[in-house]
C-alpha cells in the first residue's frame, strides 16, 4: 500500500485556531428559568468568578431528548419564537410533521408568548422534510437545500424536530447521521437545537436517545426532560406532590462550551402550552 501524505492543512497550532474561534456569547430562549442557568468564569482579583451568561451558548448544538409528551417540541417553538421576534432568521426543520402543521403550532406558542405572528412570521423559514422524503433519506440534498436556506436568509439558527426522524428504522447509521448533521452546522457558524426521541421510560434523565449514547456525545450538550407518575407515598414526599401527579423533570448533562447548573429541576408545561424551568430539586 502506498504511503499516505499527511494532511498538513489540518494541523493547527492553538493561536491559529484562536483566530477563527467565535466569540460565546448567551442566546435567549424565550424559556422561562432556562437562560439564567449557563455561565462563564473569569479571574477577579486572583479569585474565580462566576458571571451569568444569559442564555444558551452561541454557536452551541444541543440535544434535547426524552420520551412522548415531554415538551421537547413545544421548548424548540418558544425558541424559535423568541429568535424570531428578535427579528433574526430561524430555520426550522420538520422532519415528523409536515410544514403547514408546525407552522400553526408556533403561532399558537407565539400568541401564548405574547408576540404579534404576523409580525414575526417572514423571519421562520421552514424545510419540509416530513413531506419530501429526498430530504430524510438522502442527506446531501438535506445539506444543499439547508445550505441555500442559510445564505438565502442569512440565517444564525437551526431546529430539526426530529433528528430521529434522519435515522429512523436505521439507528446503526445514528452516529454517522447525527455527526454529519452536527458538523455541518458549525461549518455554517449555526446556534442548533435537534430534538431526539428516548427509546423508552426507563432510565428517565439519562441522555440516551434513540441511537444510543452516539447522539449525546456528538452534541455539544444534552437537555433531558422526563416526567414521572406519583405512584407511592415515598415519591409524593420526594416531590412533594399528591399520589397520582405527573410530575415533569428538566437537567442540562453537560456543555462544552460554557459552564451550566446540574442539578435536576422542575419543569412546567402551562395550560397555555408553554414550557417553563422551576427550581432544583430539593430547594424550598
Amino acid at each position: 500500500m502506498a504511503e499516505r501524505e499527511p494532511l498538513k492543512e489540518s494541523i493547527l497550532v492553538g493561536g491559529q485556531a484562536l483566530e477563527k474561534a467565535p466569540q460565546i456569547k448567551g442566546i435567549e430562549t424565550g424559556i422561562e428559568g432556562l437562560d439564567e442557568l449557563f455561565f462563564t468564569t473569569k479571574v477577579e482579583g486572583g479569585k474565580v468568578k462566576r458571571v451569568p451568561l444569559g442564555g444558551i451558548p452561541s454557536y452551541s448544538i444541543f440535544n434535547i431528548t426524552g420520551v412522548s409528551d415531554t415538551g421537547k417540541s413545544l421548548m424548540v417553538e418558544q425558541f424559535t419564537v423568541k429568535r424570531a421576534s428578535s427579528g433574526e432568521k430561524v430555520i426550522f426543520i420538520t422532519v415528523e410533521s409536515p410544514a403547514h402543521f408546525v407552522i400553526t403550532g408556533l403561532q399558537a406558542r407565539a400568541y401564548a408568548m405574547g408576540i404579534d405572528f404576523e409580525k414575526i412570521k417572514d423571519n421562520i423559514i421552514l424545510i419540509d422534510a416530513a413531506s419530501y422524503s429526498a430530504l430524510r433519506d438522502d442527506l446531501p440534498t438535506l445539506f444543499n437545500t439547508l445550505a441555500y436556506a442559510i445564505k438565502t436568509y442569512k440565517a444564525k439558527y437551526t431546529v430539526v424536530d426530529s433528528i430521529t426522524g434522519l435515522y429512523e428504522a436505521r439507528e446503526m447509521m445514528a452516529r454517522t447521521v447525527v455527526r454529519q448533521v452536527f458538523n455541518f452546522l458549525k461549518k455554517w457558524y449555526q446556534t442548533g437545537l435537534f430534538v431526539s426521541q428516548k427509546r423508552s421510560g426507563h432510565e428517565e434523565l439519562t441522555a440516551e436517545a434513540a441511537g444510543g449514547y452516539a447522539v449525546g456525545h456528538i452534541v455539544d450538550g444534552t437537555m433531558v426532560l422526563a416526567k414521572v407518575l406519583v405512584d407511592s407515598s415515598y415519591k409524593a414526599k420526594q416531590y412533594g406532590k399528591s399520589v397520582g401527579e405527573i410530575v415533569r423533570l428538566f437537567r442540562i448533562d453537560g456543555c462544552r462550551l460554557t459552564g451550566h447548573d446540574t442539578r435536576t429541576h422542575f419543569f412546567e408545561i402551562t395550560e397555555e402550552g408553554l414550557v417553563k424551568i422551576g427550581k432544583p430539586l430539593g430547594e424550598k
